[in-house]
């Protein structure tokens, strides 16, 4: 944390290839990692689609989800209101249906980032038929990258981060990238061509003028204040 803010820093980095484990295990593994560590987890589009899909498959493996029903459910991470365990960024963004909701490609690219420029979703199946998961899994890595940097933006706009804590993260990002580059030559080019965005959409955040300033005392004006 910085001071009431939040900061966040990049650990790792890495899709879960079916390459490697088959798909039982990575289901296995990912509701493992819910129980142990209990992780906010952010998503473009993933309360319609993402979760519902590893609910299904775990289903037909007979897996458990433990931590993940077990949360207040309230609150937890099927309360579509909340941001605190699911962070559903597509529904936040377009207020919960309210509005129309965006692409995750048109998303990213108002922002400056890349965007879906190392593949498609539609592409998938092709290349997993034949046998082309670096490719899936370099699209996946693409795809969590612009999130990841979508949620920096949109947690710096709910007050989540600070200016200094939201330009502490990017940063952050920036630097792992770079020192990554020679293994993950994607991640680079990502860096790269989000360096070299002409989009009028800086990086970093300018400070408030005065700071970020106190929350206020109240969310709303008290009914007496409006009413006649």
């Amino acid at each position: 944390r910085d001071g009431e803010y939040e900061r966040y820093g990049v650990r790792k980095l890495g899709a879960a290839s079916i390459a490697e484990r088959g798909e039982r295990e990575i289901l296995a593994g990912f509701w493992q990692m819910i129980d142990k560590q209990r992780p906010r987890l952010v998503t473009w589009n993933g309360r319609s689609f993402d979760a519902a899909v590893l609910k299904q498959r775990s289903l037909i493996h007979g897996l458990t989800a433990h931590n993940w029903h077990r949360t207040d459910p309230r609150f937890g991470y099927d309360y579509r209101y909340e941001s605190n365990w699911h962070c559903d960024l597509m529904d936040a963004l377009s207020d919960f249906g309210a509005s129309p909701r965006l692409g995750l490609d048109e998303a990213a690219r108002a922002l400056g980032l890349p965007g879906k420029w190392n593949g498609s979703g539609a592409a998938v199946a092709e290349q997993a038929a034949a046998g082309d998961y670096a490719a899936i899994d370099r699209y996946c890595e693409g795809d969590v990258l612009n999130t990841y940097l979508l949620y920096l933006r949109w947690a710096y706009l709910s007050t989540r981060l600070s200016a200094r804590s939201h330009n502490a993260s990017v940063q952050h990002l920036l630097d792992y990238l770079e020192a990554n580059r020679e293994l993950h030559s994607h991640w680079g080019e990502f860096a790269d061509r989000w360096q070299a965005s002409d989009r009028p959409c800086p990086s970093f955040v300018n400070e408030p003028l005065g700071g970020p300033g106190p929350q206020p005392p109240e969310s709303h004006l008290r009914s007496e204040d409006v009413m006649p």
